[in-house]
């Protein structure tokens, strides 16, 4: 199971509007978790054998955000293919070899 989230706090105060502190205190969550995991500009991506152990991370870095804003949002993209493992990197190997296999059309 794949997840894409996003989580950040809102109503922090700052007056440059940055939320980098909570969304490492969220990252830091995602790492200590051991699963698969991936972070861009725009989001984490984590991957897990089941909803359970995949949710419980995205709840636990929830959480992390929470002490730096009076609310939080939470963006979430789940991809559920039971039966499959190792999907964070192999939808992108899959997609480059797509991308060269139409290029020498």
């Amino acid at each position: 199971m794949l997840i894409a989230f996003s989580v950040a706090p809102s109503g922090t105060g700052n007056t440059d509007a940055s939320v980098h502190d909570a969304v490492a205190a969220a990252v830091r969550v995602v790492r200590e978790s051991g699963l698969a995991h991936r972070t861009t500009s725009m989001f984490t991506e984590v991957e897990g054998p089941d909803w359970d152990t995949v949710m419980d991370v995205v709840k636990r870095a929830t959480e992390a955000v929470m002490p730096f804003g009076s609310r939080v949002s939470l963006v979430l993209k789940a991809d559920i293919r039971p039966g499959y493992e190792g999907e964070l990197d192999a939808k992108i190997d899959r997609l480059e070899t797509a991308i060269e296999d139409s290029a020498d059309r």
